[in-house]
């Protein structure tokens, strides 16, 4: 057990853009209302899953919506606390904790912010590894935890309990409610155990992200070159380097919807890359060949600081490179890459990982 307090409030929301694979929100409104609840209310114990009871209860709270939305629809900072105790008191049973549902610049911080307002653990891990765009995307829902009962909440008071025959089932109904709540809404979801936590959750995801949040921090007063020392801490491969000419992007059905378009610069002048994204980045293609695809993790950080740069932030003329991640073992399984490969997204293609088509390139 260890406490976090703002310094490593800073860090593990820019470690968490980083795995959120382009998704999970602009971390600055995520980090600062953690930051605003560790002010007031004191740190937060954070816990490993190795010191959580078996039988113990925890749950998880996050926005849902679409990224851009945040923007502009700033949440009061009391949402997430009410679909806690919403929840708590449907069931009867009160929780011990509360975990991430996914490593995101928001959905990060928001169990951060729970947390410190009720005086509970939060525990280091989460159940994606990264950021995903849909409720059921998640390791708990391939283990066959069930999602609901869930709550939804906005920031007018409007508030909802939902069971649902399966976790799809719940994504899409609750989807139509965050739409006509204006397109961001809270969420308390996967009520669980402690024992299921530690099957499968993604482990230590929370400190991985502090790690690399400062390592990007301090890239600039690094004696080793930093984009290499980031590709050694996350096992990442290198995809392209280059300008951003083109963003297509579009908000539809609580998502966001996108293609970046880049030209190259350096080793990669003459090239261009071109990344399609729902939410989060799905597949990149460099001069039209498959470099990285979902569920593995690509990446787009800005050149000179490595600062990630999320979907609701690309903009013409920024300058970038392309990194991509292996996914959390669970996601290459069957059923994971059934939930979150590229058929799942509409894609004409089978999943195949980073490693193996960068062997391909060479």
């Amino acid at each position: 057990m260890r406490l976090i307090g703002r310094e490593e409030i800073e860090n593990i929301a820019l470690g968490a853009s980083f795995f959120g694979a382009g998704g999970g929100g602009n971390p600055y409104v995520g980090k600062m209302m953690a930051i605003a609840a560790v002010e007031k209310f004191g740190p937060v114990k954070l816990v490993s899953t190795d010191e959580i009871e078996e039988e113990d209860l925890f749950i998880s709270v996050a926005g849902m919506g679409a990224p851009t939305v945040l923007a502009e629809k700033i949440p009061n900072g009391n949402e997430y606390r009410h679909a806690f105790e919403k929840i708590s008191q449907y069931i009867g049973k009160q929780f011990t904790g509360v975990f991430p549902i996914e490593a995101g610049g928001v959905n990060s911080m928001i169990p951060l912010v729970v947390a410190a307002q009720l005086g509970i653990p939060l525990v280091d891990c989460d159940t994606m590894g990264r950021a995903f765009p849909e409720l059921q995307m998640t390791t708990l829902h391939l283990g066959g935890i069930n999602i609901s009962p869930l709550v939804i909440t906005d920031e007018k008071g409007n508030i909802s309990v939902t069971e649902t025959v399966t976790d799809k089932w719940a994504e899409t109904i609750l989807r139509a409610e965050t739409t006509e709540m204006g397109g961001q809404a809270a969420v308390a979801l996967y009520p669980c155990t402690g024992a299921n936590l530690k099957q499968w959750g993604v482990h230590g995801i929370v400190s991985q992200c502090e790690v690399v949040g400062q390592m990007i921090e301090q890239a600039s007063g690094s004696k080793e070159d930093p984009y290499e020392a980031l590709l050694r801490e996350t096992d990442g491969f290198h995809l392209f380097q280059g300008k951003i000419v083109d963003v297509i992007r579009t908000t539809k059905n609580g998502f966001n919807f996108g293609t970046i378009q880049i030209d190259g610069l350096d080793q990669n002048k003459g090239s261009r890359c071109e990344i399609d994204f729902q939410n989060e980045n799905k597949i990149a293609k460099v001069d039209d060949r498959l470099s990285a695809v979902t569920p593995d993790l690509i990446i787009l950080v800005d050149t000179e600081t490595l600062v990630p740069v999320t979907t609701e932030n690309l903009k013409y003329g920024k300058r970038v490179r392309v990194l991509a991640t292996k996914a959390n073992p669970l996601w290459r399984t069957k059923k994971g890459i059934e939930t979150t490969g590229p058929r799942y997204f509409g894609y004409d293609m089978d999943f195949k990982p980073v490693e193996d088509l960068q062997k391909e390139e060479v």
